[in-house]
């Protein structure tokens, strides 16, 4: 699996995130109270899927080399 949970703080609801340990590009995705980061390829396209306003699915095409 690509995307990985992050801890929210239930007391604050506050979400922090260090940018100087991840290396590379990511992707933070926020819904109904759930964060879950995924890193982003290095080329290819991700789609953000949503249906009545809620995050369904992450889709990675990185297409095929030629």
């Amino acid at each position: 699996m690509r995307l990985h949970e992050l801890k929210i703080d239930p007391s604050t609801m506050r979400l922090e995130v260090d940018i100087m340990e991840l290396k590379g590009s990511f992707a933070i995705v926020l819904c109904e109270g759930k964060a879950k980061i995924t890193e982003l390829p290095s080329y290819g396209e991700t789609k953000i899927i949503t249906h009545q306003g809620k995050v369904k699915r992450v889709k990675f095409d990185e297409g095929e080399e030629f």
